[in-house]
């Protein structure tokens, strides 16, 4: 068998041919069992296929003649994409060379390029386990130097041992480059200071007293928790102020954000406190915000302390009690050619969304459209059916309504209003903008996977700006349809009160805000708006882009 065995051995890779002619060396090996398999497994096509890839490619990495230029073409292309999306409606080669960028078999070649070229090919091989006596606790020295950047790691007091723990480790702070702290490490000493006995508080002065380079002694923990970034982006929906809550562990190691903000979700290991960036900015260092669920029962015990005074009650018909707004994952929606997304403007009656909807739609009527809606008022001298409104019967609309025909629908002053769903429907079909001005309370059924709206918050400058702007330019009330006259007082308060309303109960889910103080400055910023909408890749609700 030994004989057979070296006459068939040519052909295979060097290293193999080796360990071949080794098995007739061995004594080891007298099972004749083990020695075929031995033999059937070192002259398999499979691994001679597989070692000869790899050879090849280890050799590509050696040879600096053919060195790769980069090590990271999949963040190339994704810039690329962003780069082409704007220009994909006026240029048939962008448009082109933005739908092959996105085919499954280049980006495959792209990411196996990238493993190569960052050598991740090599073999993972666990550590050889060091036989340490059970009574002796290793202890490791690790030395960092104080700048002006926070450490980037939390401490805390161990519930059942009373000892000082390492409770965080900040993603991309200082305590994380150094790969050398981890969750779980119990804190001995810090620069020669023993904390037995001390609290949190304590060993946090020891630190901001110390200069230059800070020492600690650690007793590392059982196993190092993985730290891998989390690639989750959420859209912030109610505003953060670390230094104000009293209940994060560190105020230094807070990140502040407003309403709207785009985060980075590097870390949701805690179920309190999770690690973030926001989304854009070159800091490497995350900081903490409040988890979901930790942000959800402050809001609702907030609601229960501050509604038996009737400060924050809400009309039954503007607000969803179930709803409680804290966060909402987003990813990147990038236009398609042909394809828009309706433009939808909310706003307070009489604020002027249905002027700039107007103005929108006659500065390019084949383009931006607006469906007819629906309605059971009688029609009034002037108009034409079919051109402000469809007159249906009562029944009729109702009948429609229960069928569940409309995206939208109300009541005001005893008619009813709405508008259909295939109306909509039939101008995205169209290749058209849709441009809708419903009431604020229809955001939660125009909010779909189906229809992925631009929503538009038009809202009303100071009561100072919005009386002498509404009566330089001789606006009419909206609020009087039997009389034509200029808006009272009271009815430019009501106007800032419904704003208010509106904006606290569902402006977290509007993508833009206009203020409509000049009517041609805020038409133009609408322009703006439309035209970024169609053309850039912006953040909308993930369930959208999956």
């Amino acid at each position: 068998m030994a004989a057979a065995i070296m006459a068939s051995d040519g052909g295979y890779d060097p290293v193999i041919s080796k360990l071949i002619t080794s098995l007739k060396e061995t004594d080891n090996l007298s099972d004749e069992q083990d020695l075929g398999f031995l033999q059937n497994l070192l002259q398999s096509k499979e691994l001679n296929a597989l070692v000869n890839v790899h050879s090849k490619v280890a050799k590509i990495n050696k040879d600096d003649r053919i060195a790769p230029l980069l090590s990271a073409s999949m963040q190339v292309l994704m810039e690329v994409l962003e780069l082409l999306a704007p220009r994909c409606h006026i240029s048939p080669i962008c448009k082109e060379m933005f739908h092959l960028l996105q085919t499954p078999h280049l980006q495959s070649v792209l990411l196996a390029h990238d493993a190569i070229a960052q050598k991740d090919f090599y073999p993972h091989l666990p550590d050889i386990p060091v036989e340490v006596d059970e009574d002796e606790e290793t202890i490791k020295i690790v030395q960092l130097v104080k700048s002006n950047e926070p450490l980037g790691a939390t401490i805390k007091t161990d519930e059942e041992t009373g000892k000082i723990i390492i409770a965080r480790i900040m993603h991309g702070g200082a305590a994380d480059r150094s790969g050398l702290i981890h969750v779980g490490d119990e804190v001995i000493e810090v620069n020669n200071i023993n904390v037995e006995g001390k609290t949190p508080s304590d060993v946090l002065s020891i630190l901001q007293n110390s200069e230059g380079t800070i020492t600690f002694k650690l007793v590392p923990s059982d196993g190092k928790l993985d730290q891998r970034e989390s690639k989750v982006r959420v859209k912030a929906y109610f505003n953060y102020e670390p230094d104000g809550d009293p209940y994060i562990p560190c105020k230094e190691a807070g990140l502040g954000f407003q309403r709207g903000d785009i985060l980075h979700i590097v870390s949701q290991d805690d179920s309190y406190w999770w690690q973030a960036r926001k989304e854009g900015e070159k800091t490497t260092r995350a900081g903490l915000i409040p988890s979901r669920a930790l942000q959800e029962r402050r809001i609702l015990h907030d609601r229960t302390q501050k509604e038996p005074d009737g400060d924050t009650k809400t009309e039954n018909d503007d607000f969803d009690r179930e709803m409680i707004a804290t966060y909402e994952e987003v990813a990147k929606l990038y236009p398609r050619p042909g394809v828009f997304r309706p433009i939808v403007l909310i706003g307070a009656p009489g604020v002027g969304r249905n002027e700039l909807k107007r103005r929108l739609v006659a500065r390019d009527p084949e383009k931006y459209k607006s469906p007819v809606p629906y309605t059971t008022r009688p029609m009034r001298p002037g108009e034409v059916a079919g051109r402000e409104y469809l007159f249906v019967t009562r029944d009729k609309m109702e009948a429609d309504i229960a069928a569940g025909k409309f995206i939208e629908h109300g009541e005001y002053k005893g008619h009813l209003y709405g508008t259909a769903s295939e109306s909509v429907k039939a101008i995205v079909n169209a290749g058209c903008v849709c441009i809708l001005g419903p009431h604020y309370q229809a955001l939660k059924s125009l909010r779909t996977v189906q229809l992925k709206p631009y929503i538009i918050h038009i809202r009303p400058p100071s009561f100072e700006e919005l009386k002498k702007t509404r009566t330089k330019a001789r606006a009419r009330s909206t609020f009087d349809e039997t009389n034509s006259r200029g808006f009272s007082d009271e009815e430019f308060n009501e106007m800032i009160r419904s704003d208010e309303r509106i904006n606290f109960l569902y402006g977290h889910f509007c993508d833009d805000e206009i203020e409509n103080c000049e009517l041609t400055e805020a038409f133009e910023k609408l322009v703006t708006l439309a035209n970024k909408c169609e053309s850039e890749p912006l953040w909308a609700p993930a369930s959208w882009v999956q």
